[in-house]
């Protein structure tokens, strides 16, 4: 079974601990047995919650043998990482452990030097601090999550269960990350400028909305050469008036959201079907199977053929 190891700072932020306790702790596969054992680990047996005291179960030993190990956030992101969480931390990266940090606990993450020539995020309150203090980081403030491979960074507050569904969907498969995401009523992603594995099994639809009917007509013909006119005159509107309503109701432009509609589309194709790649370019819309993979490493990171190989 994973072992998530979860390392609980001084002053540690409650809800950034309780996060991957919950994302991971209520993960199920699909035979009913749990994905993931969590435990609690500290350097001192107390640690100082704000509001409360909080008793971990486990030293930093702890963090030895975990598959992951998650560094919450903590009210004073700036105080001196412990000699002891240092060499835990650093230990736990030279053996190959994924660790991933979620809203300020990028800064002691970031004290370890492992970020050191990487690219990582913070809450954006926080960024520019986190600049200022590691500036061998490449900080990226416009995100949700940054995932370096075994280093992840998340945002703030919510963007820590983002990145926990993200690292769920790495390990189990979008089923599972999808069962996850519904105990935890929330999307199984949200847009935020990351190129993200993760993806909802259909296009966001904002129901009751008055686009919701063309949004339907656009997932329906997604193999076809659709222009911006072209979508327009389906929706009886000029093409400034549909860009509008676009962006009121969804957060894009009609054009992005197609994109993003036919690469939900491919990846759904990928995982579920043998279809070369060359025909699923041409199911969802793509002149070419070239500009396809193009799109799709741009939108995922990662080439259709690797993404294939991951979560088919």
């Amino acid at each position: 079974m994973h072992t998530v190891a979860v390392l609980a700072l001084d002053q540690v932020i409650p809800f950034d601990l309780s996060t991957p306790l919950e994302a991971f702790g209520r993960t199920r596969l699909p035979d009913g047995r749990p994905g993931y054992q969590v435990r609690v680990c500290a350097e001192n047996p107390e640690v100082d919650a704000g509001s409360f005291t909080l008793k971990a179960p486990w030293g930093l030993d702890g963090l030895a043998g975990a598959d992951t190990v998650i560094v919450p956030g903590t009210a004073d992101p700036t105080a001196p990482l412990p000699p002891a969480v240092r060499e835990a931390l650093c230990a736990a990266a030279a053996d190959g452990t994924r660790i991933a940090s979620i809203c300020s606990g990028t800064f002691p993450l970031a004290a370890t030097g492992l970020l050191d020539g990487l690219r990582a995020t913070t809450h954006w309150v926080a960024a520019g601090l986190l600049a200022e203090l590691y500036p061998a980081i490449e900080v990226d403030p416009a995100v949700l999550y940054v995932d370096n491979g075994t280093l992840l960074t998340s945002a703030g507050a919510a963007a820590g269960l983002d990145l926990c569904l993200h690292m769920i969907r790495r390990d189990y498969g979008s089923a599972v990350a999808a069962d996850a995401a519904r105990l935890s009523v929330v999307p199984l992603e949200r847009q935020g400028g990351q190129a993200q594995f993760i993806v909802h099994d259909r296009p966001p639809t904002p129901r009751g909305a008055t686009l919701e009917p063309l949004l339907v007509w656009l997932r329906e013909n997604l193999a076809r050469d659709l222009t911006l006119p072209d979508i327009a005159a389906h929706a009886g509107t000029s093409t400034r008036t549909l860009i509008r309503h676009f962006r009121e109701q969804t957060g894009t432009t009609p054009l992005q959201w197609l994109h993003r509609a036919r690469i939900r589309q491919a990846q759904h194709l990928l995982e579920t079907t043998d279809h070369p790649v060359e025909r699923i370019a041409a199911q969802v819309g793509f002149a070419s199977a070239t500009t396809f993979r193009d799109r799709f490493r741009r939108t995922t990171g990662v080439s259709p053929q690797t993404y294939r190989r991951s979560f088919s």
